[in-house]
């Protein structure tokens, strides 16, 4: 395997960060999962951009220009033989002295991997997923932008704990407002009375790139979409629900919990949607990469 580390491409086996990254140290760092479908990117300006918008929050200066993602990208597919592909880009702050003053690490670390996509089972994309709703709330805005994707991502992963110690999938996080919010590395929709809702960017959400894709497809198709505030008594009486991301697009969820969510398994308009991306995906992919 072979890993893109700062300015080249070296083998994972020589693809070390020091101990002294403030990365390592302090969590201080945002990254991007991207994803590749036979040599092609999958929405790489709004990824770009929104790792541009990641890296101001925090007053990082990316040293990667537009221009220079795509050789990158190529090289990487390349030399690991890949045209299907899942990718993570890392910009964390840089090796420093210890102490959290950013000042104290001259150039940031970049980071960037590709590995084969992650395979789901027929089961799961017909009978969906289970998530636990977390006691772990999400982040709150006057605490951390959730418009940074940042790598220090404890609240996320100790909701996920709960969430394997109760033998679910995922988990939902609600806001400190006991809203609906997102799972660990999702958005998630409900449909009610052939209406498509998810929580808005005001209740502590990452606006998601396959969640902006969606809510364009469904327009399209002609059902309302909205975004507000929703509660989890509202999410359990839904008809059908699903989660999306880069990396499994839509998933359908069949249970909060031990309670059934509509047929508690993947419901017409989640099938629709599904259906839906995989035929307009071609839509959202940039040129070729690979020859």
């Amino acid at each position: 395997m072979w890993v893109y580390l700062n300015d080249r491409c070296v083998r994972k086996e020589d693809a070390r960060v020091s101990v002294f990254d403030h990365g390592f140290l302090y969590g201080d760092g945002v990254y991007e999962t991207l994803r590749v479908y036979q040599g092609r990117v999958f929405q790489l300006e709004r990824h770009v951009a929104r790792l541009h918008r990641s890296c101001e929050l925090i007053g990082l200066d990316l040293p990667i220009q537009d221009e220079q993602w795509n050789p990158i990208i190529r090289e990487l597919l390349t030399r690991n033989t890949l045209q299907d592909a899942g990718l993570r880009v890392t910009v964390s702050r840089g090796e420093g002295e210890i102490g959290i003053d950013p000042m104290l690490c001259p150039a940031p670390t970049v980071v960037v991997m590709a590995k084969p996509t992650g395979a789901y089972s027929e089961k799961q994309l017909e009978e969906g997923l289970t998530l636990h709703l977390s006691s772990v709330r999400r982040n709150p805005e006057v605490a951390q932008s959730p418009q940074i994707k940042a790598t220090s991502f404890l609240n996320n992963i100790m909701a996920k704990q709960e969430a394997i110690a109760m033998e679910a999938d995922d988990a939902l996080m609600l806001n400190m407002e006991g809203q609906l919010a997102e799972c660990t590395t999702s958005n998630i929709f409900l449909i009610k009375a052939r209406r498509l809702q998810t929580p808005a960017v005001e209740c502590g959400i990452l606006k998601g790139i396959t969640r902006d894709v969606v809510m364009e497809l469904a327009k399209e198709q002609g059902l309302t979409v909205e975004e507000g505030g929703y509660s989890i008594k509202q999410l359990l009486q839904a008809d059908e629900c699903f989660i999306t991301n880069t990396g499994f697009e839509v998933m359908p969820v069949s249970k909060i919990g031990n309670i059934q969510i509509g047929q508690g398994k993947k419901g017409p308009l989640t099938q629709v949607l599904c259906t839906v991306f995989r035929k307009n995906l071609y839509r959202y992919l940039g040129p070729p990469l690979t020859t």
